[in-house]
């Protein structure tokens, strides 16, 4: 029974570069338009990474994570798509709905979402759902899911498909659904054209996934970490390039698609590095898709020349059109296309979050890893 004085455990971040603190917090109330959620599971996601090590500003204390699956236990004044009872994926881009970008059905691109949440940790009302016990606001990123009751906007909340096992379903709200969202959008893959995916971690390896299930003709996985390329190769890479310093991945890659190139290449990762292998991976005419989010202020070089020359075309993708994408995603995940058992590698409990991200950083999660949150 949820009610006003009830507590939770939530791992709350203080301070960069400092463990976070699993400690007990008021449960949070839902307002008009929003669930509480109780949370089976958070995925474990770089972007956290990111904050923890202070490579991406974000106000403290706070509670990070922003993958969660778990089961609606209460909803706020005017839901209607949702109920008690309901097993559910959250979101981590949250759209308003009402701002132009919403508007134009582009959620992944909400002006609310960035302005309020991403900057300052709230919600659109200009306020946090979560507080310390002394009353401290305490900054969301996205839901702030690594807790365990998470409050969320109806927008950012679909149910779960029977069919599939609500842990490990967690990284549909992140993993799944942003390679979903490069691989449809900006990738445009199409049945038929070569692919390149640079870093199958979590991300990456639903890019190889989604390649897959839209008819890509060859998918070449290139990583540093063999056991990723082993686990690429289980979810439909045809191809594997173990990147080390003295290798030429791009004469590698002419040599496995007839001297030409790759028609779209995906980077998952975020480092100057990648993005520039990523690029050295293209045909005549392709497209470098960018994913994975760079450490403060990191910049790759681009030869300008052979873009112009080669009509080479470099866009970013920053994740699914939530509303529009998430029904479609969600069925064909069902139908098989993302195979969750083999995605997630590893499962932590609450009590053992900071080791996840230490092995994280230590790139020892060699597909996608979750948080438990237990009874």
């Amino acid at each position: 029974m949820i009610d006003s004085q009830s507590l939770m455990r939530a791992a709350v971040f203080k301070e960069v570069g400092k463990p976070m603190e699993v400690m007990e917090i008021p449960v949070p109330e839902p307002k008009t338009g929003e669930v509480l959620v109780k949370v089976a599971a958070c995925g474990v996601c770089h972007s956290d990474l990111h904050v923890l090590l202070g490579e991406i500003p974000f106000p403290a204390p706070a509670v990070l994570g922003h993958e969660i699956s778990g089961t609606v236990v209460k909803v706020g004044e005017g839901v209607r798509r949702l109920k008690a009872g309901d097993r559910v994926v959250g979101t981590f881009i949250i759209p308003c709905g009402h701002c132009p970008a919403c508007q134009a059905g582009r959620d992944d691109l909400c002006e609310n979402f960035f302005t309020f949440n991403r900057h300052k940790g709230l919600y659109y009302d200009g306020s946090t759902r979560l507080y310390m016990n002394d009353g401290t606001p305490l900054a969301m990123y996205s839901m702030g899911g690594l807790a365990e009751y998470a409050v969320l906007p109806e927008t950012a909340v679909y149910v779960l498909p029977e069919t599939l096992p609500l842990e490990i379903s967690a990284i549909l709200g992140c993993a799944v659904m942003t390679s979903y969202g490069a691989v449809t959008h900006a990738g445009q893959v199409r049945r038929g054209d070569r692919v390149a995916v640079v870093a199958v971690g979590g991300v990456g390896q639903n890019v190889v996934s989604w390649a897959k299930a839209y008819g890509a003709h060859q998918i070449i996985a290139i990583d540093v970490e063999p056991v990723k390329l082993e686990l690429a190769l289980k979810l439909g890479a045809t191809d594997v390039i173990h990147s080390t310093p003295e290798r030429d991945i791009r004469k590698d890659v002419l040599a496995l698609t007839d001297g030409k190139g790759v028609d779209i290449a995906f980077e998952a990762l975020g480092r100057p590095s990648t993005v520039q292998t990523a690029l050295a991976t293209l045909r005549q005419g392709g497209r470098l898709v960018a994913i994975g989010l760079a450490p403060g202020q990191a910049t790759a070089d681009v030869p300008i020349t052979r873009l112009v020359r080669e009509s080479l075309t470099l866009v970013g993708s920053y994740g699914a059109r939530v509303r529009q994408d998430l029904p479609r995603m969600l069925d064909l995940t069902e139908q098989g296309a993302i195979h969750l058992e083999e995605v997630v590698t590893h499962v932590y409990d609450l009590n053992s979050v900071n080791e996840a991200y230490e092995d994280l950083n230590s790139r020892k999660i060699s597909g996608r890893a979750i948080v438990r949150m237990g009874e």
